[in-house]
């Protein structure tokens, strides 16, 4: 079944080394699509980057800085990354040897083309 962000999610899961792709609301971390690997628990991923993006915005606009444009998380396992837009927020779960700036823009080319 396709839907209008199916499209969007693929581009990006289609980077080298991206274990998955989420689209989450940033407001209460309910996933509206994703397209991850069989392990990968997007709801709890989803919910914790919906989290983190929208700390990071409150954040920045409190402390009167320019506006979040790209977040990431670097772990012993891999990179968390996220970009927002409109109350949306898209996830990328990637391996540690991805390559961040490809996914990166990737990642920025599928939030101009979200419906």
């Amino acid at each position: 079944m396709s839907t209008p962000y199916t499209d969007v999610l693929s581009a990006v899961t289609r980077q080298r080394g991206v274990l998955g792709c989420i689209l989450v609301s940033e407001a209460d971390g309910i996933i509206v699509e994703a397209n991850v690997q069989v392990g990968i628990e997007a709801g709890v991923a989803g919910a914790l980057v919906a989290s983190l993006y929208r700390r990071a915005r409150l954040g920045t606009d409190a402390a009167g800085l320019a506006t979040v444009g790209f977040l990431q998380l670097e772990a012993e396992q891999g990179h968390v990354c996220a970009v927002g837009r409109d109350g949306l927020v898209l996830a990328t779960l990637a391996e540690p040897k991805a390559h961040i700036g490809l996914i990166r823009s990737a990642m920025l080319h599928a939030m101009e083309a979200l419906p």
